[in-house]
């Protein structure tokens, strides 16, 4: 049984280890220890495998503040990255519904806006569009189809456009 709840500081260990084993690399890893520190307020969620014998946590997301500015006006929304699952444990649905209970957390918590950098193959099924249709952009140069954002409820972005600013530490990803 998989159970998905909030991150508790006991958990930063297996936290970073599932990001460094899924990205196969500690950029990541490192990144969510920045956020922590610097970007409020976040949402930290893990993926917990509980078997009869032992728990284990085997995938996690993390969303965090972004601001979306024009020449009129800034906004503020939320940004989901990174979301990782350990290796053996991907193609199980664990980072679906990672994504599904982060969604439902983010608008319980007021957040109307949830942007990602992603693949456009997985995303879409939880509501992403391109942020292009929006009128977002990114401020990192990257493909419009892997720039992508959800509303979380009705016209959230109605006349609403600009460019996604991220907080510093993912410039150092």
């Amino acid at each position: 049984m998989v159970n998905i709840r909030e991150e508790t500081p006991a958990d930063h260990a297996a936290v970073r280890n599932i990001n460094e084993r899924a990205f196969d690399r500690a950029g990541e890893a490192d990144l969510v220890d920045a956020l922590r520190k610097a970007a409020h307020p976040y949402l930290s969620l893990v993926a917990e495998l509980t078997t009869e014998t032992d728990r284990q946590l085997v995938g996690h997301i993390f969303f965090s503040p972004v601001v979306i500015e024009s020449e009129t006006e800034s906004f503020a929304a939320i940004g989901l990255a990174p979301m990782a699952v350990l290796p053996e444990f991907q193609n199980q649905a664990i980072g679906s519904s990672l994504v599904r209970q982060g969604l439902k957390d983010c608008m319980r918590l007021g957040h109307h806006v949830v942007v990602v950098l992603g693949h456009p193959e997985f995303y879409p099924r939880f509501g992403f569009v391109p942020a292009a249709t929006k009128g977002l952009r990114s401020e990192y140069s990257v493909p419009d189809e892997v720039f992508m954002v959800a509303e979380l409820g009705p016209n959230a972005l109605a006349g609403r456009q600009g460019l996604v600013k991220y907080h510093p530490a993912f410039g150092k990803v």
